[in-house]
């Protein structure tokens, strides 16, 4: 039987990239994209598109039997720059949503969940360079609560109920097709559109700040290969280290200053600082390269002028 999938959060910078990718995976009509507003047009006009309350159980529960869902991406989240500023919203969201999508693979048709942790997990305790798999984790930030409690939870449902579901830790991500949602990585996106704008950028995180990132592109295919992967290859049920490179803002900067010269960076740190200094500077994914395979194909320099080229076009329109 040909597989229905529900994409919950379709109107985010994964949401946006990943119902195109599922859509050509596995024909339009079988992917339905939801989120509480309006999504990009592509997403609405290609295929089924609903809104959707996510805190709405009863109205999750009739969408999936209407349907026919047989496995759901649950991208809704309240990202960790934002939840700081309304902390009850963030955990609030951030762990029901979670918590009733379980329920639909428990209780319901559902049978395989994707749902996204990140880097946010680790804390200022977590070694920072090359972070595994298994260390301290004592985030600080209601959004690294939630995710941890998130894992736990995932991992729980798994071991008690069954259920397969499956998930990747993220590093901060870089895309171009669709506006970042409010995280602390969201600088090295910003620094592209104000370079072709306005030939200059001031960061919100300071120099020297090193962070793992990744390339939506490969997000997209890291998160697509592990729900392809056979069950018996996802041994980790909490959530998988994935990365893609680390860098510092002056080093983007360098990358983009040979895109367009003249490019000037200055540097005004804000609360956002705090958060990024609790987080690690590499990630360790070995267990995700072994148990199903993963490997990234963008380093800074070919997602830089990958970026560079498609937010001109984008502008020249």
């Amino acid at each position: 039987m040909q597989d229905k999938i529900l994409v919950i959060g379709s109107a985010g910078q994964i949401g946006t990239e990943l119902v195109m990718r599922l859509r050509d995976m596995y024909g339009a009509s079988n992917v339905v994209a939801t989120d509480i507003r309006d999504a990009a047009p592509e997403v609405m006009e290609s295929g089924p598109f609903e809104l959707l309350d996510i805190m709405n159980q009863e109205a999750l529960n009739d969408l999936v039997a209407r349907e026919k869902i047989t496995q759901i991406y649950l991208l809704a989240a309240l990202l960790s720059a934002t939840a700081e500023k309304n902390i009850e919203l963030g955990w609030g969201l951030n762990m029901r949503s979670l918590s009733h999508v379980l329920d639909a693979a428990r209780f319901g048709p559902v049978k395989k969940v994707y749902w996204p942790s990140s880097i946010a997990v680790f804390g200022p305790t977590t070694p920072r360079e090359n972070t595994p798999q298994r260390t301290i984790m004592e985030p600080n930030t209601v959004y690294g609560i939630s995710k941890l409690a998130g894992e736990r939870w995932c991992e729980y449902y798994h071991d008690k109920f069954g259920v397969d579901v499956r998930s990747i830790r993220y590093p901060g991500l870089i895309g171009w097709k669709a506006a970042p949602g409010g995280g602390t990585t969201d600088y090295a996106v910003h620094i592209f559109h104000e370079a072709i704008k306005e030939g200059k950028y001031t960061s919100f995180l300071d120099e020297g700040t090193r962070l793992p990132m990744m390339y939506m592109p490969d997000a997209i295919d890291a998160t697509v290969q592990l729900m392809e992967a056979p069950a018996d290859q996802v041994k980790i049920r909490s959530s998988y280290n994935v990365a893609g490179f680390s860098f510092a803002p002056e080093d983007i900067g360098a990358e983009v200053r040979n895109l367009v010269p003249g490019f000037e960076l200055n540097y005004e740190p804000d609360y956002r600082q705090a958060i990024a200094d609790s987080w690690p500077s590499s990630i360790d994914d070995s267990d995700a390269r072994s148990d199903w395979g993963w490997n990234h194909k963008f380093d800074l320099k070919d997602m830089s002028q990958d970026m560079f080229k498609n937010l001109k076009t984008k502008y020249q329109k």
